[in-house]
């Protein structure tokens, strides 16, 4: 009876031995499928002289240089041209008054946007017609509701600063 159990447990190590074998076969299998796979996907790399490198470098570096040096100058003369399109917002200061009560429609320095112009109106001409505007006498009623808290020494201030508009920015201009 133990020569029986001895011969079965020799035959079960044997089966065993033979799946493990078998296992580490296939691995094999799959590492050789891999080798070959890395040796027909190798890319070749040509080295060249140190020299030849350094000028293919400096060639790029100088030609990325030129065309940074245009894009910025390119950028920069835009940049100008949006400036002088917007009629150069920060010419000048203009009070908190202006900045309230007129700004959004006329522009931040009287070039106009929704409103008219007044950039180069004098003094009295736009006086007028604050007055007219306040009264009623020029019908609009945007301005009638703006202007209706105002003062008559507020309204008097606005038409002297409006009338400086233009000699102020002919003076930022020529800074």
């Amino acid at each position: 009876m133990i020569k029986h159990i001895i011969a079965g447990i020799s035959t079960l190590l044997a089966v065993w031995a033979w799946v493990y074998l078998y296992s580490l076969d296939k691995e094999v299998d799959k590492l050789n499928k891999i080798a070959d796979l890395i040796e027909r996907t190798k890319i070749e790399v040509k080295t060249t002289k140190k020299e030849s490198i350094k000028t293919q470098v400096n060639t790029q570096v100088q030609s990325a240089q030129t065309s940074t040096k245009s894009q910025d100058d390119e950028m920069e003369k835009k940049l100008r041209a949006l400036k002088e399109k917007a009629g150069n917002i920060a010419a000048f200061e203009v009070s908190p008054l202006y900045k309230k009560k007129c700004s959004s429609c006329h522009g931040s320095i009287g070039e106009g946007i929704i409103g008219p112009k007044l950039l180069g109106q004098d003094k009295e001409k736009v006086l007028q017609a604050l007055k007219d505007f306040k009264s009623g006498k020029r019908k609009n009623y945007v301005m009638y509701g703006l202007l209706g808290s105002l003062s008559d020494q507020q309204l008097e201030d606005l038409a002297q600063e409006v009338s400086t508009f233009k000699s102020k920015l002919e003076a930022s201009k020529n800074n």
